[in-house]
C-alpha cells in the first residue's frame, strides 16, 4: 500500500487529535435529558464539523504546498516574473513565501548580472586581438573571436581542430612559445592550453598571441624616439663643426695664419670636414627608419619591378624566376626592399657565388625569396635590431629598413638559413592586393 502524503497524515494526525473529544461530546449528550433523536443529531453535526475541518486543513496545506511548488518550478525554469501575494500573511508559511519571493528577485537580479557581464564578456572577446579559440570534448569548435577567425582562416563554428590545423596544440596544456605559420601568417606566438567543464563535460580553450610583431612594434617605436634624440644632438655638433671648418679655410686663403702651421691647419681641416659630411650621411640614413612614409599603393608588373632591382648590383649575374603577375604595392618601397636584400646576398655569395630571386603565389599571398650560395647565418637574434652590423662600414639600418617596409604593407620578413643547400634566404610573404592603372 502506499504511504499517504504529508497533507494527507497531517489531516490524519488532526483528525485522531480530535475523536477523543468528539467520543467524550457524544457521551455526555445520550446521558444528558436530551431525547435519543436529537442526542444523535448533535453528535452527527460535531463528527460532521470535525472532519470538515480536518478537510479544511488538508485543502489549505494542499494549496499552499502546490504554491510553493509552482514557485519553486518557475525559479528552476529560471521564470523570476512569478510572486507570491500571501508574503504579508503572518506565520510560518508566510515566512516561507517571504523568502521564495526574496530568492527569486535575487535570482534574478543575479541573471541580468550574468547576461550583462557575458555580452561584456562577448565584446571584450571580439574586440581584442588575442585568438580564443574553445572546443568541446571531441574537439570541435565552439567559440571563436574575430581574432581567431583571422589567424585560423575560414573557423567557423563547428569545425574540428584537426580542420583548423590546430589539434596539436590541443594536446598539451600549459603555456609556451612556439614558431609557426598560421593563414594570417608566420612568427612567434604565446600559446596557452586549458581545460574546463560545462555539464560535467571537459573543454578546452586556446589562446593565441602574436609575439614577434608588438615586440618588433615596440622595439621599433623605442629606436625611432632615439634617433630623433641623436639627430637632434649630432646635429647640434655638426652645425659649429663645419663653421668652424668654413672660418678657418678663409683665414688660411687669406693669408692670417702663421706660414710653418699652413699645412698642418689645412689637413685638420679637410678632416673635420670629412668627418662631417661622413656624420650627416650618417644621420641622413638612420633618419630614413624613423620617417618611413606610409605606402602609395598602385598596381606593378611584378617581374618587371624584380629585374630592374637585381640589375643594380653588377657584381653577380642575379637570376629572377617567377610568373609575371600584377600587385598593388609602393613600387619604390619594395624596389628598396629587394635592392638591399639583394645586395645583402651579394655581399654574402662572394664574388664566385650565385644568388637568385624567385616568387609564387600561395594561397591568396606573394611568397618572394632572395637565395645566396653564401655561408649562412651563424645567429639570428640581431639581424634586425637597428645599429647592429657585421660589416665593414656597415650602417645597420638595411634590414631594419626592410622589415619596417614589409610590415607597412602588412606582410612579413623573415631571414634563415636554406635547407636544400648552403646559405641564406630572405623570405618576403605580402598579402596580394590588385587595383586598377598597373603600370
Amino acid at each position: 500500500m502506499k504511504r499517504p502524503g504529508f497533507e494527507s497524515r497531517l489531516a490524519l494526525l488532526a483528525l485522531v487529535g480530535g475523536m477523543p473529544a468528539l467520543v467524550v461530546a457524544v457521551v455526555f449528550l445520550f446521558r444528558s435529558n436530551l431525547p435519543a433523536g436529537l442526542a444523535w443529531l448533535f453528535s452527527a453535526v460535531l463528527a460532521v464539523v470535525l472532519l470538515g475541518c480536518c478537510l479544511r486543513i488538508k485543502g489549505r496545506l494542499t494549496y499552499h504546498l502546490n504554491t510553493l511548488s509552482n514557485l519553486l518550478e518557475a525559479v528552476r525554469e529560471e521564470d523570476y516574473s512569478m510572486r507570491s501575494r500571501r508574503s504579508r500573511e503572518r506565520g510560518a508559511m508566510a515566512e516561507v513565501f517571504g523568502e521564495v519571493n526574496a530568492l527569486s528577485a535575487t535570482l534574478r537580479g543575479q541573471r541580468v548580472e550574468a547576461r550583462e557581464a557575458s555580452a561584456l564578456l562577448r565584446k571584450v572577446l571580439a574586440e581584442i586581438d588575442i585568438a580564443v579559440f574553445a572546443f568541446d570534448g571531441d574537439g570541435r569548435l565552439m567559440l571563436v573571436n574575430r581574432a581567431g577567425e583571422r589567424l585560423a582562416g575560414a573557423a567557423e563554428v563547428g569545425a574540428t581542430a584537426a580542420s583548423l590545423d590546430l589539434d596539436d596544440l590541443l594536446r598539451e596544456e600549459g603555456r609556451r612559445t612556439i614558431a609557426r605559420r598560421f593563414a594570417a601568417g608566420s612568427g612567434r606566438w604565446d600559446v596557452w592550453t586549458g581545460s574546463f567543464r560545462e555539464r560535467g563535460i571537459p573543454h578546452y580553450l586556446l589562446v593565441i598571441s602574436d609575439l614577434s610583431r608588438a615586440l618588433r612594434e615596440e622595439e621599433r617605436k623605442a629606436w625611432q624616439r632615439l634617433v630623433r634624440v641623436m639627430g637632434h644632438e649630432l646635429n647640434n655638433s655638426l652645425t659649429p663643426i663645419k663653421s668652424m671648418a668654413t672660418t678657418l679655410q678663409t683665414r688660411l686663403a687669406d693669408g692670417s695664419a702663421v706660414d710653418n702651421l699652413r699645412e698642418d691647419l689645412a689637413t685638420s681641416l679637410d678632416i673635420i670636414a670629412s668627418r662631417a659630411e661622413a656624420l650627416g650621411r650618417f644621420m641622413a640614413g638612420y633618419t630614413m627608419l624613423a620617417r618611413l612614409p606610409a605606402p602609395r599603393r598602385r598596381q606593378v608588373r611584378l617581374r618587371a619591378l624584380v629585374e630592374r632591382a637585381a640589375a643594380i648590383d653588377t657584381r653577380l649575374n642575379v637570376a629572377v624566376d617567377g610568373e609575371d603577375t600584377a600587385i598593388a604595392v609602393d613600387p619604390d618601397q619594395i624596389e628598396q626592399l629587394i635592392i638591399n636584400l639583394v645586395k645583402n646576398a651579394v655581399d654574402a655569395a662572394g664574388p664566385d657565388g650565385k644568388v637568385a630571386v624567385r616568387w609564387a603565389l600561395d594561397a591568396g599571398a606573394l611568397r618572394l625569396e632572395v637565395l645566396d650560395s653564401g655561408p649562412g647565418l651563424s645567429g639570428t637574434d640581431n639581424l634586425f635590431v637597428p645599429f647592429f652590423t657585421t660589416k665593414p662600414g656597415g650602417t645597420g639600418i638595411g634590414l631594419v629598413l626592410c622589415r619596417q617596409i614589409a610590415e607597412a604593407h602588412d606582410g612579413t620578413l623573415v631571414l634563415e638559413n636554406r635547407v636544400d643547400a648552403q646559405g641564406c634566404v630572405a623570405r618576403l610573404e605580402l598579402p596580394v592586393r590588385r587595383e586598377a592603372n598597373a603600370v
